[in-house]
C-alpha cells in the first residue's frame, strides 16, 4: 500500500477548517476553566499545538519518508469499515462496535477485507479512527489532529493530578509531562499509543481523584472505567505495569500514618507479599485472556520477537540485543537491568545510523545525564531517603521502572523502542523531577537550559 496515496490535496484543504474548531473549543475551555492567575493557563494552548505538530509531523514522515506503516493501515481499513455507510447505517454501527461475527456472511464484503477485525487490540484502533474521520471527510490529517486533541485531553489530566500534588513545581512538571518530544510525537497521531497515552492520563488522574481528594462522581468514575477498558483493550501489558505500582501507592501513602516504625516496616513487607502473590496469580488465573502476556508465554513471545527482529533488521542501525537467554521468566529477569537500560537510556549516539534513531538517542541521553546529576548532586543515600518518604515518587519509578523492562526486553528494535516506551518517560521525569526538588532549592535548576 502506498500511503502516500492516502495524502491527498484534500487533507491540506480540509485540514485548516479542523484546526480552526479544534482550536476554538480549546481557547474556550481555556478561557472558561483557567483564570489569568491560574499557573496552569499559559501551557494549555502551547501543550495541545505541540500535541498537534506531533501528529501532523509524523503522518507526514510515515506519508512521504517511509511510504507506509501501521497509522496507515489502522486508517485504511477504518475507510473500509466507513463503506458500510453507503449500504446502511445500522451495518456501519454494528461493525463499529464488532458486533458481526467474521463468519457473518451479510457482512463479509467488510470483514474479509479488515485484517485486524478479530484482533481486537487493533480493531480498537481501527473503529475509533473510522468514527472520528467521518468528521473529517475520511481525510488522514486532519483525523490524526483529531487524535492528538483526544489525547491532549488525558495528557492535560496527568499534568493537573500531579500540579495539585505539587503546587510549586507547575514549570518543571509541565516539561515532564508535556514536552517531552517523543511523547507528543508518537502519542499524538493514528497510533495504539496515542490511545494509551489518552487512558493512562484519565486513569491516573480519576485514581488521584479518588484517593486524594475523595471524588466518587459519576464523569470521574465514568472517565476512570472508560481508561481502563481502553487500556486493557488495545495494551493490556499496561496495566500489568500499572496496577501494582498503583497499588504500592495506596498503600505506603496511607502507611505513612502508622507511628510505630517496627509496624510500618512489617506491614509494608506483608503488603509487597501480597501484591507479589496477587499478581502472580492474576497472571495464573487469567492466562488464556492474557494470550501472549501471560506467565507461561510472554518469555516465549519476547524470544521470538527478538529473533525475528533481530533477523530482519540486524544490519539497518535500528535492532539492538540484550544478548542470550533461556525463553524463561528467570532468564527474562537476569536481563533486567539491560533491559531497563535499553528503555531509558539507549540508544546511544554510536548506535544512530539513522535520523529518527539519533533523535531517540539525544532524548536518551539527557535522561541519563539527569540521572547521573541527581544521584552526584543529591547523593545516592539522600536519593533512596526521598524516595522512600515519598509514595508518589515511588509510584512514578516503579510504574516507569516495571514498564520500561517490559518493552525493553521485548522490541529489540529502537524504533519500535521509541514508541513502545512513550508511557514511562512522563513517569521516570516526574520521579527525578521531585527526588531533585526535594533536596535542592527551586531556583537551582536541574537542566537550566530548558528551563527544568
Amino acid at each position: 500500500m502506498d500511503a502516500a496515496a492516502h495524502l491527498s490535496i484534500f487533507d491540506f484543504v480540509i485540514l485548516p477548517f479542523v484546526l480552526a474548531i479544534v482550536y476554538m473549543i480549546a481557547y474556550s475551555v481555556r478561557n472558561r476553566r483557567y483564570s489569568y492567575r491560574n499557573p496552569l493557563r499559559k501551557y494549555y494552548i502551547p501543550a495541545l499545538s505541540v500535541k498537534i505538530f506531533g501528529a501532523v509531523f509524523i503522518g507526514l514522515i510515515y506519508g512521504y519518508y517511509y511510504k507506509g506503516g501501521d497509522t496507515f493501515y489502522y486508517f485504511n481499513q477504518a475507510q473500509v469499515l466507513n463503506s458500510a455507510f453507503d449500504e446502511s447505517f445500522e451495518k456501519w454501527v454494528n461493525l463499529l462496535l464488532h458486533i458481526p461475527s467474521i463468519n457473518d456472511g451479510s457482512y463479509y464484503d467488510y470483514t474479509s477485507r479488515i485484517e485486524w477485525y478479530n484482533d481486537p487490540s487493533a480493531y480498537t484502533v481501527v473503529s475509533i479512527t473510522a468514527f472520528l474521520s467521518v468528521f473529517t471527510l475520511n481525510t488522514y490529517l486532519p483525523t490524526a489532529v483529531l487524535f492528538a486533541f483526544i489525547s491532549f485531553t488525558g495528557v492535560w489530566a496527568l499534568f493537573k493530578a500531579f500540579t495539585s500534588l505539587y503546587p510549586s513545581l507547575v514549570r518543571q512538571i509541565a516539561i515532564a509531562i508535556l514536552f517531552i518530544p517523543s511523547v507528543f510525537v508518537w502519542g499524538s497521531g493514528i497510533f495504539k499509543d496515542t490511545i494509551c497515552i489518552f487512558g493512562l492520563g484519565w486513569l491516573t488522574y480519576g485514581s488521584f481523584r479518588f484517593l486524594v481528594q475523595k471524588d466518587f462522581s459519576f464523569r470521574n468514575i465514568a472517565l476512570s472505567v472508560l481508561s481502563f477498558i481502553l487500556i486493557a483493550k488495545v495494551k493490556l501489558y499496561i496495566l500489568l505495569g500499572f496496577a501494582p505500582a498503583l497499588l504500592m501507592w495506596i498503600f505506603f501513602n496511607y502507611s505513612h500514618r502508622i507511628k510505630n516504625k517496627s509496624q510500618k516496616i512489617l506491614a509494608q513487607f506483608v503488603f509487597l507479599v501480597i501484591v507479589v502473590v496477587g499478581f502472580l496469580f492474576f497472571m495464573q488465573s487469567f492466562a488464556k485472556e492474557l494470550g501472549k502476556y501471560s506467565l507461561e508465554k510472554v518469555a516465549i513471545t519476547s524470544n521470538v520477537t527478538r529473533g525475528w527482529i533481530y533477523y530482519s533488521s540486524g544490519d539497518e542501525g535500528s535492532a539492538y540485543s540484550l544478548g542470550d537467554f533461556s525463553p524463561t521468566i528467570n532468564g527474562m529477569l537476569s536481563k533486567f537491568p539491560l533491559a531497563v537500560n535499553v528503555t531509558l537510556f539507549r540508544p546511544y549516539f554510536w548506535e544512530s545510523k539513522k535520523i529518527i534513531v539519533a533523535l531517540s538517542a539525544l532524548e536518551a541521553i539527557l535522561f541519563l545525564f539527569l540521572t547521573l546529576k541527581i544521584l552526584i548532586s543529591v547523593g545516592p543515600a539522600k536519593t533512596w531517603k526521598t524516595i522512600s518518604n515519598d509514595p508518589t515518587i515511588q509510584f512514578c519509578l516503579v510504574f516507569s521502572i516495571i514498564f520500561a523492562f517490559a518493552v525493553g526486553i521485548s522490541s529489540y528494535n529502537f524504533g519500535s523502542l521509541s514508541r513502545y516506551k512513550i508511557p514511562c518517560l512522563p513517569f521516570y521525569a516526574l520521579g527525578l523531577i521531585l527526588i531533585y526538588y526535594k533536596n535542592k532549592p527551586l531556583n537551582k535548576k536541574l537542566l537550566g537550559f530548558i528551563g527544568l
